[in-house]
């Protein structure tokens, strides 16, 4: 019998916050328990700020150009404060690290180098602050965070990613990308009770962090012209961020006061879904998109961009709608389709959670992680 294994999940945000990583982990924790294995969750508390002054060095290349930046200046500060605090509280050494941010990882093979520690990049942080507005293309932001990569890959002990889309964004900063492992990410099913129903007015719901990457602009503007030719909706917004007042001023000034209801923060979404019609989200860029196969375990039509893992999880017209991004119109047309059309929506969503069921059960997550634990922990 194969010896189980301890392992730590360094992520960077606690659990509880936002985003497909909180969905997940906690959950693959659970199963590893369940069947035995030692497995801890690590991570930076908010108010570990300015506490590190260790000197941060790179094997493959000099950050020190790039100093003087502010995310640049913040994102190696980060990393101080994560090795003061690592050499804080890790009290065990356990047989396999998983990571699960860039700054966890380098960290943890910094401080535990006989550890093997494998990290699943699970979006690009780069890309985001491009789409976000917040730093400029072939900046020295951009090229600083591109050049982590190349620093993964030459420390870590395995790499992984969530959807083939994104290993090909990877595949531009890595020499050896064909070595990069794509596991789709899962869900616990037990989280997602679907309700059938009807609805008399057709419940629209996205959920995200409110940044100019999600397309709720888009969004907004998309449902302005439904309203336009007539069709009755409420859009049901979920999440919070720095644009939140924007995208409230816009809804006003689009004439959908009465049609839009902003409902900030919510830590499981997936117990309010079920009682809505549609599902969209017209993300600008995705690396995986988890949202849409917890939408699609809720029983709900399923409408996103053509990009990323959006278009990996999703069937243009069998288990969901496909539309070019930055599209108002298209994207107007896509709901309309789904809207006007009962039988239409009620097949999309039924195939959309056979299709999630499928690709994306936790139990198939649980199968690939313990396979990969063992081959880096415990080589022949």
């Amino acid at each position: 019998m194969k010896r189980k294994l301890s392992v730590l999940q360094a992520l960077f945000f606690p659990p509880e916050q936002p985003g497909g990583v909180s969905s997940m982990v906690p959950y693959i924790q659970e199963g590893f328990q369940k069947i035995g294995w030692e497995m801890e969750l690590f991570y930076l508390p908010k108010r570990v700020r300015q506490k590190g002054s260790e000197e941060i060095r790179f094997e493959t290349f000099d950050w020190t150009p790039y100093g003087g930046c502010p995310v640049v200046d913040k994102y190696i500060q980060t990393m101080k404060d994560y090795i003061w605090w690592t050499k804080l509280r890790m009290k065990s050494t356990p047989d396999v690290i998983h990571a699960h941010h860039p700054i966890a990882a380098l960290v943890m093979k910094q401080l535990f180098p006989e550890i093997p520690v494998v990290m699943t990049i699970h979006s690009s942080y780069e890309r985001e602050l491009l789409l976000n507005r917040k730093i400029k293309e072939g900046g020295p932001e951009e090229r600083f965070l591109t050049s982590l990569y190349g620093e993964m890959e030459a420390k870590l002990d395995r790499i992984m990613t969530a959807s083939e889309t994104f290993r090909g964004y990877l595949s531009a900063y890595l020499k050896e990308p064909e070595r990069i492992v794509v596991i789709p990410n899962g869900f616990d099913e037990r989280r997602f009770r679907p309700i059938a129903h009807e609805n008399a007015v057709p419940q629209l719901i996205t959920v995200c962090r409110l940044v100019p990457a999600k397309g709720i602009d888009i969004l907004l503007q998309a449902c302005a012209e439904l309203k336009k030719r007539g069709h009755p909706f409420v859009l049901h917004i979920i999440g919070d961020g720095p644009i939140r007042k924007e995208l409230e001023g816009m809804a006003t000034d689009l004439g959908l006061y009465e049609d839009t209801i902003f409902y900030g923060y919510m830590l499981h979404p997936e117990e309010f879904m079920p009682f809505f019609d549609v599902f969209v989200l017209p993300s600008r860029a995705e690396a995986f998109g988890s949202v849409f196969a917890e939408a699609a375990l809720c029983w709900l039509a399923l409408i996103g961009t053509n990009v990323g893992g959006i278009a990996e999880q999703i069937e243009d017209g069998v288990n969901g709608v496909l539309v070019p991004v930055d599209d108002a119109d298209a994207l107007a047309n896509g709901i309309e389709k789904v809207l006007v059309d009962p039988d239409f929506r009620y097949q999309l969503s039924r195939a959309a959670w056979d299709n999630a069921k499928q690709k994306y059960s936790l139990s198939r997550v649980l199968f690939q992680l313990k396979e990969l634990y063992r081959e880096v922990a415990l080589p022949e």
